[in-house]
């Protein structure tokens, strides 16, 4: 059993999870008894910490709103990870160019004992990163709301701007956040349309939660709702490829989340993937370092085939011979 101080902790962590718990669970959790449970809850009442009963058989309790953070108690490998992960986002992979991430971070390496500094300097010293993409990115301020009502399932009120730069309101009942890599997108049910959508959160312009918790009946797989979205709106065209490899071996090479695949026999692959212009596609395509075949549109085989023309010229012609120093 864990002493007390630590599972004073544990507990407001486990409480700080979910809206609610029940005290059977917490006490499983926690492998304690109920009654230690409930000792514990009036302990952190005690300290200031709003938890809040909630009736049912057993009891329950959550935290109220505006309940006081409890003080960090990570151990090394858990402050050193928090550290890159907010280096990470303060070097714009996710927030762009929001401050939150590097405020954060420089408050952290504020309290880092003096072995986790000199570990993330060695980090610092040997990391080089490429260019950010400069595609827009939601600010953090956007996401923390947005996973606050994902947490709560509390029906929000979103002002949203679509691709075409069109503005409405809408009432939804949201479910997750799901990050590609390139954007963050917020999934939720249009009540007005009955309809599960998926958001760019970049393109979320206000949200506000209307105090409505609601019970979402048979959510869908996320991650997957904004791949079928992406493959299916998400790139002004779209070209098909077959590769003669098998799914399983195409998925590896193209990421699922990016294209749809489909099985054209047993040895060979048809993708379905979206691009901004027949050239990036191209290039797309040959950086893949695979045999492939594009069977649609003809602007993307002309321009692949204009990088391998180009490239054989280049590299068929008589090399210059060096005569001195060049200019």
């Amino acid at each position: 059993m864990i002493a007390t101080s630590a599972r004073l902790l544990r507990l407001v962590s486990l409480l700080s999870s979910r809206p609610t718990w029940s005290n059977a669970e917490l006490a499983a959790r926690l492998e304690v008894t109920e009654r230690t449970v409930r000792r514990d809850v009036d302990r952190l009442r005690e300290l200031g910490y709003g938890v809040e009963s909630v009736p049912g058989p057993g009891g329950g309790y959550r935290l109220s709103a505006g309940a006081r953070v409890p003080p960090l108690n990570l151990d090394d490998d858990e402050a050193f990870a928090v550290a890159v992960a907010l280096r990470e986002a303060a070097h714009g992979a996710a927030l762009g160019g929001d401050q939150a991430a590097l405020s954060a971070l420089l408050k952290l390496q504020q309290i880092l004992p003096k072995r986790m500094a000199a570990r993330l300097a060695s980090l610092d010293a040997a990391v080089e990163h490429t260019p950010r993409s400069p595609a827009p990115q939601a600010s953090a301020a956007v996401l923390l709301v947005l996973a606050s009502v994902c947490r709560a399932t509390e029906r929000t009120r979103l002002s949203y701007r679509d691709m075409q730069g069109n503005t409405s309101v809408r009432d939804v009942d949201p479910h997750r956040l799901v990050y590609t890599g390139a954007h963050w997108y917020f999934v939720a049910r249009d009540v007005d349309r009955d309809a599960w959508r998926s958001f760019r959160a970049d393109r979320v312009l206000d949200a506000h939660p209307t105090g409505l918790v609601v019970d979402l009946a048979a959510p869908p797989d996320a991650a997957q709702l904004v791949s079928d979205t992406i493959v299916r709106t998400g790139y002004p065209f779209y070209a098909k490829v077959r590769f003669p490899l098998p799914l399983e071996e195409t998925l590896r090479l193209v990421a699922p989340i990016v294209a749809a695949h489909e099985s054209d026999g047993p040895r060979d692959t048809i993708i379905t993937i979206g691009g901004s212009d027949p050239d990036q596609m191209a290039g797309y395509l040959l950086s893949l370092r695979s045999p492939l075949q594009v069977l649609s549109p003809d602007s993307v085989r002309d321009a692949l085939l204009s990088r391998l023309d180009a490239l054989y010229r280049t590299n068929t012609a008589t090399p210059h011979t060096a005569t001195g120093n060049h200019p």
